[in-house]
């Protein structure tokens, strides 16, 4: 791509922002597969491999447990990478979270089990799935900024989604890959070495890496940030760290952000991580049936993402965004009713209405987050408000799911589960602003002395 095209008006061609999307979603797509893969093994693999003294359902409880790491390591990356990313530029904090990421995922291919080294194996891997958690809390801020702020302002939702789309192609790409190992190897082979090879190809990611950085430019908003900041610096002026001062400045922002979000992240692991291990364990349905019937709806969900984020450049975030909140209540009851069939087509039908809905808030949720914040906080801030909603969502959520039925014998526990995040999400949204005719190149003509 090299230099970004530009039009006689000196704006970004159409064609160069298209190629910087495209950029967006491959990394976004191949740091989600990464992230994923553990959510796939954690429900199929882990238990066995790396819990195996305790009986099956508090083997899963476990991994489920280790998942959650990941996501309690996900602010902390929001704020590393934010503050770099606010700092230095979208690029550079993107490309480190890939590599990181990338270390992470081949080491957990490569971890010896309980079998091998005793209890050092299931602390390795909780170790490494917090440095997933660290790459995945920067790697989201990067990629939507870098969509974003290079957008035309009336087709940012749409170009925001793409890395939004990253989701359930990095979903996809799991999904598919432990489909066809499942089928392609006995059990055992499966649980003594299959697991690993879609851990190890994560190397591919360093292929990213380099890529992009010798593609990729950074965003007009952040060159426009960088000249501001360097005048304010020619005159003695030192700006706050840009962590510390969107906590200062915008908390409650960010906690409604965080908020918001919340149900999407609760709701999307109970579909694609939890839904996983209930339909094997539970309702004895085949593995391969299970994952087939997630690998349909992910690419179901593709242009899903994009088309509802599509429409919020039309008609708002907030609408938009309330509808899929309550879509997401109102299908609580159903999603298990079909499931409860046994049957794929069952599994199918019910896991797509409820990804159809999360897509309503998912799609524009990239444009939403960063129209949130002023240029100068922004990695800071949406990734912030995002990894928070992840920490009290997907975090505890297949966890949460797990001990429901378990202790009650039911899944209307979890149905209720699903709506009252939904609630929350539903005040959050109606606390926020309107968002999609804001101006992304918005730093501000001073920067706040320390």
């Amino acid at each position: 791509m090299g230099t970004p095209s530009t039009d006689k008006a000196g704006q970004l061609d159409e064609r160069s922002i298209r190629k910087i999307a495209g950029l967006s979603l491959v990394g976004a797509s191949v740091e989600w597969f990464d992230f994923f893969l553990y959510g796939t093994a954690a429900a199929l693999v882990f238990p066995h491999l790396f819990f195996p003294k305790v009986d099956p359902a508090t083997g899963v409880l476990l991994s489920f447990a280790t998942f959650g790491v990941g996501f309690v390591a996900r602010p902390v990356g929001g704020i590393i990478w934010g503050h770099f990313g606010d700092r230095v530029g979208r690029k550079k904090a993107f490309l480190a979270a890939l590599l990181t990421m990338a270390a992470g995922s081949v080491l957990i291919g490569l971890l010896p089990g309980y079998a091998a080294i005793g209890v050092a194996a299931p602390i390795l891997l909780t170790v490494l799935r917090f440095v997933q958690g660290l790459a995945v809390g920067g790697q989201w801020g990067g990629a939507v900024l870098l969509a974003t702020e290079y957008a035309p302002p009336r087709k940012r939702g749409l170009y925001g989604s793409m890395a939004q789309i990253g989701v359930p192609v990095g979903v996809l790409l799991g999904t598919v890959a432990y489909f066809f190992l499942s089928l392609g190897m006995t059990q055992e082979a499966f649980l003594d070495y299959g697991w690993r090879i879609p851990f190890v190809a994560s190397v591919a990611l360093v292929g990213v890496a380099i890529y992009a950085h010798r593609k990729l430019e950074e965003t007009p908003a952040f060159l426009h940030l960088q000249k501001l900041a360097a005048q304010q610096a020619a005159a003695g002026v030192v700006s706050r760290s840009p962590v510390l001062e969107v906590l200062r400045t915008s908390w409650r922002r960010v906690l409604l952000a965080g908020g918001a979000f919340t149900v999407v992240n609760t709701t999307f692991y109970i579909y694609i991580t939890f839904m996983q291990d209930y339909g094997v364990r539970i309702l004895h349905m085949p593995k391969s049936t299970v994952l087939l019937a997630i690998a349909i709806v992910s690419v179901l969900q593709i242009p899903a993402l994009a088309g509802f984020a599509a429409i919020s450049d039309r008609i708002g975030r907030r609408k938009m965004y309330l509808a899929g909140a309550i879509g997401t209540a109102v299908w609580a009851f159903p999603l298990f009713w079909l499931i409860d069939t046994g049957t794929g087509w069952g599994l199918t039908l019910g896991l797509l209405g409820g990804q159809v809905t999360l897509s309503m808030m998912y799609g524009p949720l990239a444009a939403f987050f960063a129209e949130l914040f002023t240029a100068r906080l922004r990695y800071s801030g949406a990734s912030l408000g995002y990894q928070l909603g992840a920490l009290f969502g997907g975090a505890v959520s297949s966890l949460i799911a797990t001990w429901l039925f378990t202790e009650f014998g039911s899944n209307v526990p979890i149905s209720i589960y699903i709506i009252l995040v939904s609630v929350i999400a539903i005040v959050c949204t109606l606390a926020l602003t309107e968002t999609y005719q804001h101006d992304l190149d918005d730093a501000e003509e001073t920067i706040t002395t320390g």
